[in-house]
């Protein structure tokens, strides 16, 4: 999941970067009490005495360098993100993670320069702020001070570009892998489709057409009763042919766009399915990755949910397709169980496009997810309206 990030409207002003000077100066000696016992309880591990020592310092460690990001962000007006890895179920896990976490040693690190330099230069503008005489220097002089402590802090507890690059090789990286596995599963899922349906329709097809071309001549009343059976099963392997063409691409994107294609998904559900989608002609990888998306969060409300209704949602800004689908079912969706909900992380992945789930014991359950794609310069007007039930 994405690390969160504080942001301001704007650089502060003196009263608030004197505020968070002081803040930061009454944190002093919880900053050096907290350096020096994380340091000894991690060299106490070896005895296990260090373990759950370490189970309430890295915590209350996370809790003063948050606190320090989010006064950095207001003093910068600028985001101050949390680079954290996400924490799994259990304690001694969780104490696992944190320990292994960079982000943890970037804590530390930061702690020195808090104690040092970041603690000279609170002091600096708070006794600049105490002295009457010298409220102008003060005045003027302490935004450029705390932004100096802010951008330190916002350098080293949070990650620099070479680490946001290699996250975001390793995320490209998974997510192709992803998409190749789906890729090749979609061709043996087609090639089955093929095998099992048109191709044996066509096959014995063939058998019924080389019969009735023998018996001609010495029975043409069961020749001509094979011909039309021919004839039925080639009108059969037809409709198959026409579903798995369907299956790749469905014609209605094209024909109706995102809007119309969801909401003839929505009119052969079996439940009251409210559509709200008024989106321009995206490109086509886009609108086909999120056609199947609503197909499947639909196909799982039908099989899974129980629901009596349905709310499905589509939005762009102009920059990003918001969607949601929302039910009043059972709930209990777990992303983990199944392939289902995988299968829609995997083809948002290849567009960089996220996914969440909310989905409660009891309901109700919300998929909602997100791809950024700018709309097709020449885009069509050819929408339905919005907020209509389908």
């Amino acid at each position: 999941m994405p690390a969160t990030a504080s942001t301001a409207p704007g650089p502060a002003g003196p009263f608030r970067v004197t505020g968070y000077a002081v803040a930061q100066v009454l944190l002093f000696p919880l900053a050096i009490v907290l350096f020096v016992l994380t340091v000894v309880s991690a060299v106490l591990v070896v005895a296990w005495i260090g373990i759950p020592l370490l189970l309430v310092l890295l915590p209350v460690l996370r809790w003063i360098a948050d606190l320090h990001r989010r006064m950095a962000a207001r003093t910068l007006g600028s985001p101050v993100p949390a680079p954290y890895a996400p924490l799994p179920e259990g304690a001694l896990a969780a104490l696992r993670v944190r320990a292994t976490d960079t982000a943890t040693w970037r804590d530390l690190l930061w702690l020195l320069w808090a104690m040092t330099g970041g603690f000279v230069l609170a002091v600096v503008v708070v006794v600049v702020f105490l002295a009457v005489v010298t409220f102008p220097v003060w005045f003027f002089g302490s935004p450029p001070v705390m932004r100096i402590r802010a951008a330190v802090d916002r350098a080293i507890l949070t990650v620099g570009r070479t680490d946001r690059l290699e996250e975001r090789v390793h995320a490209l990286a998974e997510s192709r892998a992803d998409v190749v596995d789906h890729s090749a599963a979609e061709l043996r899922r087609i090639e089955r489709d093929l095998h099992d349906g048109p191709q044996a329709r066509l096959a014995a097809a063939a058998l019924s057409l080389g019969l009735a071309e023998d018996l001609f001549e010495t029975d043409p009343v069961t020749a001509r009763r094979l011909i039309g059976e021919a004839r039925a099963t080639t009108s059969t392997a037809l409709v198959e042919l026409r579903d798995v063409v369907r299956g790749i691409h469905p014609p209605v994107l094209a024909d109706r766009g995102l809007n119309g294609a969801v909401r003839a998904l929505a009119i052969d559900m079996a439940m009251p399915v409210e559509v709200e989608s008024a989106v321009p002609r995206l490109p086509a990888p886009v609108e086909s990755a999120v056609y199947f998306v609503v197909a499947e969060c639909l196909a799982n409300v039908g099989k899974h949910a129980a629901a009596d209704s349905v709310h499905l949602s589509l939005h762009h800004d102009g920059r990003v397709l918001a969607g949601s689908v929302a039910d009043d079912g059972r709930g209990g969706a777990d992303p983990r169980r199944g392939s289902g909900l995988q299968g829609i992380a995997t083809r948002l992945a290849a567009f960089d496009g996220t996914m969440a789930v909310s989905s409660p014991p009891g309901g109700p359950t919300v998929v909602r997810w997100e791809v950024p794609c700018p709309p097709l310069a020449s885009s069509s007007p050819r929408t339905m309206p919005s907020s209509a039930p389908a």
